[in-house]
């Protein structure tokens, strides 16, 4: 399993009209292929009346699954360049639909491969990209003489201290990349006098930066 990915940071949309067809742009994070199918099921419905619904998205950390769609455009000018838009940006997890509304003129070929490839484009760049990490979350808890010592402590490690609450002692989620969760325990260990204490942890994939946006 792979320890990081590059996916999309939230939904995006934007709108292009070329030659008075419109080109709607969107643009999703989704975890599984239900969840993409689901996404383009949602826009087929909001534009019913829509001329064609194209799409491509890639599924899993290792981008197991791959799948595009021209919907009656002609082969290889709406879902293939929309894909190569997802490879081009190294993203996973996630799905684009472009929705066209025709307006009397034909394109060719080579205008729709664009007008498709700058309507994901802008999708994808309207939603930003995030890179994902696999992630421990330890539930901690420390007595409140070192709260604050541990606070700051954190402040200069590659941590998050999150939902802290404050019964007898501070409890709080520690979130923390397993790349560095030995080296930043054993700091927080040390800034606490060895007081705090964790519990079992779950771990998982978290959004940990913004990757950056490639120039165009």
């Amino acid at each position: 399993m792979t320890s990081s990915y590059i996916t999309l940071a939230r939904p995006g949309q934007d709108e292009i009209v070329i030659l008075k067809s419109r080109f709607l742009g969107y643009a999703a994070p989704c975890t599984s292929e239900e969840e993409a199918l689901s996404f383009l099921q949602g826009l087929r419905e909001a534009h019913r009346a829509a001329t064609h619904h194209c799409y491509a998205y890639i599924i899993g950390e290792n981008a197991g699954i791959t799948r595009y769609s021209d919907n009656g455009e002609p082969a290889g000018t709406a879902g293939l360049p929309m894909l190569e838009v997802l490879k081009s940006r190294n993203l996973v997890n996630c799905c684009a639909v472009v929705v066209r509304y025709f307006g009397g003129t034909l394109l060719g070929t080579g205008g729709l491969v664009r007008a498709y490839t700058q309507s994901a484009v802008n999708a994808v760049d309207h939603a930003g990209l995030a890179r994902m990490e696999w992630t421990s979350d330890l539930l901690c808890e420390v007595p409140y003489p070192v709260w604050d010592r541990l606070r700051y402590a954190a402040e200069r490690l590659p941590v998050r201290l999150m939902d802290a609450e404050y019964g007898s002692a501070v409890t709080f989620h520690l979130l923390v990349r397993e790349k560095d969760r030995d080296r930043c325990v054993d700091a927080l260990m040390e800034a606490s006098g060895r007081k705090m204490e964790t519990l079992p942890d779950s771990e998982g994939f978290q959004a940990w930066e913004v990757a950056e946006q490639p120039s165009s």
